[in-house]
């Protein structure tokens, strides 16, 4: 099964994703290039948006569709250092696609908002997090919050990969992204409908190239 099959299907589901299809197919290259190179993938919204971040992680650094069985050293070294337990742990343990949703650090975000500026939380993190060739994934249906373009503009000076997740309009967002994938919509919800597809498809492409025929990265 080749990866145009997983794009080809999201299109029959959602024909009004058609016009995308092309920019879809450059973000998925655009985040396998950056894990064949060692990278990570980051990704931040709010509200609805912050649950996908959440989410996107979530597909990634577990097996999604695909069985990611490790192998070779890594399943070696546990069974020979804990035995058992060892053992146990390299017959359930899955390769990862390194990701981080920017969203899920209460402690810090709270911290940010509180001795800084709330506007920051997510561009905070990029600084910390953030490595030239990584990938960061903005969420927002309008484009237009700040605390991602802030997270975006810091994303690019670090000489990040910038991929925006936004409605038709692409708002401020537009000018900063490498890859703008802007759904058909304005109303948050139905905006918000359209991207679970998006990046649902986006990590299975992703996945498959990686595991599709077993291997690991």
């Amino acid at each position: 099964m080749e990866n145009n099959f997983f794009l080809e299907e999201l299109i029959t589901r959602y024909p009004q994703l058609a016009p995308v299809k092309n920019e879809i197919r450059k973000a998925a290259d655009c985040i396998i290039a950056s894990y064949e190179q060692g990278g990570k993938l980051l990704a931040c919204g709010n509200g609805g948006s912050c649950s996908d971040s959440d989410h996107i992680v979530g597909e990634l650094m577990k097996g999604f569709e695909n069985k990611r069985r490790i192998g070779g050293d890594l399943k070696k070294q546990l069974t020979e250092s804990a035995g058992e337990r060892g053992a146990y742990l390299a017959e359930k343990l899955q390769h990862a696609l390194p990701a981080i949703s920017l969203t899920a650090h209460t402690a810090l975000i709270t911290a940010v908002a509180n001795d800084t500026d709330a506007d920051l939380i997510f561009a905070q993190q990029v600084v910390g997090y953030g490595n030239p060739g990584d990938v960061i994934i903005g969420i927002s249906s309008s484009g237009n919050s700040q605390n991602v373009i802030d997270a975006l503009i810091t994303a690019k000076a670090k000489g990040m990969s910038v991929i925006g997740l936004t409605g038709e309009t692409g708002g401020k967002m537009k000018g900063l992204c490498d890859i703008l994938i802007n759904v058909q919509g304005r109303r948050t919800a139905f905006v918000q409908e359209l991207h679970l597809p998006v990046y649902h498809v986006l990590c299975l492409m992703v996945e498959h190239h990686f595991f599709g025929d077993s291997k690991g990265l």
